[in-house]
C-alpha cells in the first residue's frame, strides 16, 4: 500500500479495528482502537493536528500511546505503522474459493450489536456493511431468554426499532446511500417445546427472524427433532439458525453436534420455505457438509449468514460461500442473493407458502 495516508485518524483507527476483528483477535485489543476513534470523531481537524503536535492525544479519555501513535502518523499523511502491518499480514483472501458467490450476496441476514452480545454500535455495524457493498444487513440480536447474551426483552427490543429508523434516516439524509438498508430483525431462540422467545405482535413487526437453539443441545433426538420442526413450521421463522449448534474450534472449545432426525427436519424446511441457514463463522462450519447435501436434495432454501458480533467479522461470509459453492449449492437456492424487495416478500409470516 501507498506509504501517504490521506483519510485522516478516524478512518485509520477504524480500519486497524476492522482488520484485528476480520482476524479473530481478541475483543479488547480490538476496543482500543474504536474508542479511540470514537474519541477524535466530534473534534475539529485542527484540535486533533493541534493536540498530536503537542504529545497531548494521550489526554482524551480512551486515547492510549499505541492509539496516540496512529493518530499522530495519520494526520501527519503517514500510514501507520500498525496498519501497514495488518495490510501485509491480514487483508489478504481469508479462504480459498468461493468469490464468485459472495459477489452475488446482497447482503447478510445474521448480525449483532452492542445491544445484545456485539461488540460494536448499531450504526458501525450498518455503516462497515455498507463500505463492504452489502445492499443490507439484518440486525439480529438476541431474545430474551439467551441472558447469557444480554438479549433483548420486548421493551428493549421496540426502542431498538426506532433506532433502527433513526440509522436508516440517517443514511438518506447523508444522501446518495438509498441502496442500503438496516433492516429489523431477530435471533429468537427456540424454545423446548418448539416455541419461539418474543411475542407474535413484535415477530411481526421485523422483517427476517432467525430461529436459534441455544439451550439443552443434548435433549434427546426425538425431542430435539420435535422441537425443530415445530420453529421452522412456525409462519414467523425464516432461517433455522446453525441448525446443529456444534463448535469445531476457538477459544470456547469445541462442541459436539446435536443429535436429531435432519431429514425430517430438512423436510419440513423445504415444505413451509424456511432456509437452512450456512453459518459462516469459522468456529461453527454449521451444518456440516453432509447436511448441507442432504437440505440442498430435499429441496431447501439457504442463507448464508456471517453470524458477526464486530464489524470486522462481516467479512466472514467469505468462509460461508466457500462451503455453499464446495457443495455446488445454486445461488438462487440463497435467499440473501435475492433484491431487498424479493427477500423481504418471502420472510413476510403471510407468505403463501405457509
Amino acid at each position: 500500500m501507498s506509504e501517504t495516508w490521506d483519510d485522516g485518524p478516524v478512518a485509520a483507527l477504524r480500519r486497524i479495528a476492522f482488520l484485528l476483528e476480520r482476524s479473530r483477535a481478541d475483543t479488547y485489543k480490538v476496543q482500543a482502537f474504536r474508542k479511540a476513534a470514537a474519541a477524535v470523531l466530534p473534534l475539529s481537524e485542527d484540535e486533533v493536528r493541534a493536540r498530536a503536535e503537542a504529545g497531548t492525544l494521550k489526554e482524551l479519555p480512551g486515547v492510549g500511546a499505541s492509539t496516540a501513535a496512529v493518530i499522530a502518523d495519520a494526520v501527519a499523511g503517514r500510514v501507520p505503522e500498525r496498519l501497514a502491518k495488518l495490510e501485509r499480514e491480514e487483508a489478504g483472501p481469508l479462504v480459498d474459493g468461493g468469490t464468485e458467490l459472495r459477489a452475488a450476496l446482497r447482503g447478510d441476514l445474521h448480525s449483532h450489536s452492542d445491544w445484545s452480545d456485539g461488540g460494536s454500535p448499531i450504526e458501525e455495524m450498518a455503516f462497515t456493511a455498507m463500505e463492504l457493498g452489502h445492499e443490507y444487513l439484518v440486525l439480529t440480536d438476541h431474545s430474551p431468554r439467551l441472558t447469557v447474551a444480554n438479549g433483548l426483552s420486548a421493551a428493549r427490543l421496540t426502542k431498538q426499532l426506532g433506532v433502527v429508523d433513526a440509522v436508516n434516516q440517517h443514511l438518506r439524509q447523508q444522501g446518495g446511500e438509498e441502496g442500503f438498508t438496516l433492516l429489523k430483525g431477530i435471533e429468537v431462540d427456540i424454545l423446548d417445546d418448539g416455541g419461539l422467545d418474543q411475542s407474535e405482535e413484535l415477530l411481526d413487526r421485523l422483517d427476517v427472524r432467525v430461529a436459534s437453539v441455544h439451550s439443552k443441545l443434548k435433549m434427546e433426538p426425538e425431542a430435539m427433532t420435535r422441537r425443530m420442526i415445530a420453529a421452522v413450521r412456525n409462519p414467523r421463522t425464516n432461517v433455522l439458525g446453525h441448525c446443529t449448534g456444534r463448535m469445531v474450534m476457538g477459544s470456547r472449545g469445541t462442541r459436539d453436534q446435536s443429535r436429531f432426525d435432519a431429514r425430517a427436519v430438512f423436510e419440513a424446511c423445504a415444505e413451509h420455505g424456511t432456509a437452512v441457514e450456512i453459518n459462516a463463522r469459522p468456529e461453527r462450519r454449521d451444518p456440516p457438509g453432509e447436511l448441507i447435501d442432504l437440505a440442498l436434495e430435499l429441496g431447501c432454501l439457504f442463507s448464508i449468514d456471517s453470524d458477526s458480533h464486530a464489524p470486522g467479522q462481516l467479512d466472514f461470509l467469505i468462509y460461508g460461500c466457500a462451503r455453499a459453492e464446495e457443495h455446488h449449492v445454486p445461488a438462487d437456492r440463497i435467499v440473501n442473493t435475492w433484491p431487498r424487495e424479493r427477500l423481504l416478500d418471502w420472510a413476510t409470516p403471510t407468505r403463501s407458502d405457509h
